[in-house]
């Protein structure tokens, strides 16, 4: 009877026994797996110094094989490389001074034949202006002389022109069929003046282009050419025009 009773005992112990391993051993592989998954902080810092070794040794190689083409140098051969390296630089470097210069120059020169070209137009232009080869327009004054007790006098004529070029009267025109140049010349002539050849009758309308001021000046001032006109029996109207057109153009010789 008592041995009965303690074989249910030894049984039980076994069990109990049986328990406690499987509990442990299902501990034991949650605390690995949180181990790899919930890792320390000192866990951390390896992996990080483990990381920064590698990369250290990857660059360290990577340097090491870039400069393996020179460790095999001696100091004078690598104060060689340096110096070719310099000299190539300074050459470099004049070459593009030298290029920078001869670009600066036939700029220089475009602009210089440029100039040149736009004044020898210019003076072109100005030349058949005052030869009279060509029409005008700009400021100036109308002159409308109207005889009415005698006739205009050549000379007074003459020093009405005369005036007016002193001033600076760069076209003139009369009765708007001929234009007064360098070589015009005046004569006297039965009902009228004659002018390059051509008869010209009263009234007579003389246009200017310039400076109006000045050209008007030049006209009225006292004992002037209105003056010595009127003198002769002639009423004179000047009138200033900021447009003139003088259409007139002296034959080419």
């Amino acid at each position: 009877m008592p041995d009965h009773t303690r074989r249910p005992a030894s049984t039980s112990t076994a069990t109990s026994t049986a328990t406690s391993t499987e509990t442990a051993a299902v501990a034991g592989r949650r605390r690995l797996w949180r181990a790899f998954t919930r890792p320390q902080r000192g866990q951390v810092v390896v992996a990080v110094l483990l990381a920064a070794v590698g990369f250290a040794a990857v660059t360290q190689l990577r340097t090491t094989e870039a400069d393996s083409s020179y460790a095999g140098l001696r100091e004078q051969d690598l104060i060689d490389v340096l110096s070719g390296l310099a000299g190539t630089t300074q050459r470099t470097q004049a070459e593009l001074r030298r290029l920078q210069d001869t670009r600066d120059d036939l700029q220089s020169d475009t602009q210089k034949r440029q100039a040149a070209l736009t004044e020898a137009s210019t003076q072109v232009d100005n030349l058949k202006i005052i030869a009279g080869l060509v029409p005008v327009t700009g400021p100036g004054i109308r002159i409308r002389i109207e005889e009415k007790t005698a006739e205009v006098n050549v000379d007074s004529f003459i020093d009405l022109i005369q005036e007016l070029r002193t001033v600076g009267a760069e076209a003139i025109q009369i009765n708007g069929e001929v234009r007064v140049v360098a070589q015009s010349y005046f004569e006297q002539a039965a009902g009228g003046l004659v002018v390059d050849g051509e008869v010209l009758e009263p009234p007579y309308v003389v246009e200017a282009i310039g400076d109006p001021d000045n050209l008007d000046a030049a006209v009225t001032f006292l004992h002037g050419p209105q003056y010595e006109l009127e003198n002769d029996g002639a009423a004179v109207v000047v009138t200033k025009a900021t447009s003139l057109r003088i259409t007139a153009v002296a034959a080419a010789e």
